[in-house]
């Protein structure tokens, strides 16, 4: 399977020519994203920053955009082994005019995929996302023998990284080695493997390691969620942790376990995150509509504002600017602190919330009570063949109670919860999102919801 969009390319690995990420269609997509630094940059020999998870297909994927990068006259930095938002500081740390992270995120071990970066080191932007896809089709000339670019190594990027996270105005390494916390760290077999460990020993913790083996053989699948993390858990209470810390391939999502194996939830590394940054940075959040409705509470009671963005990364760092706020991020546990970079960086993540947990003087699970209680159910109908948005017209009129928003589908703010309905990006379907004070209320809730819809499109509308 091979899915083109504007923040990036993914495929499975294996198959016949133009069913999966293969190295023909690394070529043309590489080739297509060379040509767009080349004309934005305005530059005949520019500079690309790239970098890999520890996926088994990452060598091969990297020598083939690594000889077609060169073969466009660009220069190349190779970061090695690394991690998504470590590529995203060594664009800027090296002045580059791009980059490119080789992962496909929390996808299994048989994908991978080339997210795409511009010369600020954040993902492009919808314009700059379709250029690329355009000139990937289009003749290319590719450079003489004379102008081929060069590739250098820099692989001294994650220790770099750790060194600004701790360099942070709010991250107190010497509280938390203070505390001598001991923490588990499930890695998941890929790079948060090596860089995780290396941010806690810096901060004086004992790290207990848990598939941390960089070999891209993923023990378990790679999104960080309860079921998957049965292992994580386990270790936390039988080595007596103070915390159990999870990352998904790349490092750009952040979940935590605490000391009593529970389950602290990825919607609410966000929140507590915020709730430490807002106490000493009065200001604003953001996070995608479908994350957790503690987040806008968190805020207001700091004497901020709350904005919804549209799903997607861009899309929060978009609104992160526009209404200039001190944190933001999205409740799959990707934290985004802008006064670090606009990108979702678990090692950031991971240090203020260590710094945020010592100064609470908390267990963890005792500072995870401390907020308020919502559980997200996650649904999905198949795209009809009918019109969506007519439909869903009919229905925001049918709730006239709801606070309705409609940046990215439609979401209906009630008393006792919000329901979110929009396409998705990636699949003929309709997801269907609802929050409530528990699970079963999310359920009904999202069910209503969902049924209502669907009598809505049944008239053909």
């Amino acid at each position: 399977m091979l899915i083109t969009s504007i923040s990036g390319i993914r495929g499975t690995i294996g198959g016949l020519k133009g069913e999966g990420l293969n190295p023909p269609d690394v070529v043309r997509f590489a080739t297509g994203y060379g040509l767009w630094v080349k004309e934005v940059v305005k530059k005949e020999q520019p500079t690309v920053v790239i970098g890999r998870d520890a996926r088994m297909s990452g060598q091969m994927v990297r020598d083939c955009l690594v000889g077609t990068l060169n073969a466009l006259g660009i220069h190349v930095i190779d970061l090695g082994l690394s991690t998504t938002p470590t590529v995203e500081l060594a664009v800027t740390g090296e002045c580059a005019d791009g980059g490119i992270i080789l992962t496909a995120s929390h996808n299994p071990k048989q994908w991978n995929a080339l997210k795409l970066l511009d010369a600020s080191g954040e993902f492009l932007s919808s314009e700059s996302g379709e250029r690329v896809l355009q000139l990937a089709q289009e003749e290319i000339r590719y450079a003489e023998i004379d102008a081929i670019g060069k590739t250098t190594q820099n692989s001294g990027w994650m220790e770099r990284h750790v060194e600004h996270a701790l360099n942070l105005d709010l991250v107190d390494g010497e509280s938390v080695r203070k505390a001598g916390l001991k923490i588990a760290v499930d890695a998941v077999n890929s790079t948060g493997g090596i860089i995780i460990p290396l941010l806690l020993e810096a901060m004086g913790c004992e790290v207990v390691k848990v598939h941390c083996d960089p070999t891209g053989d993923f023990a378990h699948n790679p999104e960080p969620l309860p079921a998957h993390l049965t292992d994580l858990c386990a270790a936390v209470v039988a080595h007596g942790c103070d915390l159990g810390i999870s990352v998904d391939p790349d490092v750009d999502r952040l979940a935590f376990v605490s000391e009593d194996g529970s389950w602290f939830g990825e919607e609410y590394t966000l929140v507590a995150v915020a709730d430490f940054i807002l106490k000493r940075t009065p200001g604003n959040a953001v996070s995608n509509m479908s994350s957790t409705r503690a987040l806008r509470q968190i805020t207001e009671q700091h004497g901020g504002n709350y904005t919804a963005s549209a799903v997607g990364e861009v899309n929060v760092v978009e609104a992160i600017r526009a209404t200039n706020a001190v944190i933001g991020g999205e409740g799959n546990g990707g934290i985004i602190y802008p006064a670090s970079h606009c990108g979702r960086d678990a090692v950031v993540g991971a240090a203020l919330f260590l710094t945020h947990l010592v100064d609470s003087n908390q267990t963890a699970s005792a500072l995870r009570k401390h907020y308020p209680q919502w559980v997200i159910s996650k649904d999905k109908l198949e795209l009809p063949d009918a019109d969506v948005d007519a439909a869903l017209d009919l229905l925001v009129a049918a709730h006239p109670d709801a606070e309705v928003n409609t940046v990215d589908g439609v979401k209906f703010d009630l008393a006792e919860g919000w329901v979110h309905l929009r396409r998705s990006n990636t699949e003929a379907i309709i997801r269907v999102y609802a929050e409530a004070e528990t699970q079963d209320l999310a359920q009904s809730l999202g069910l209503k919801f969902k049924e209502e819809l669907m009598g809505y499109l049944s008239l053909k509308v």
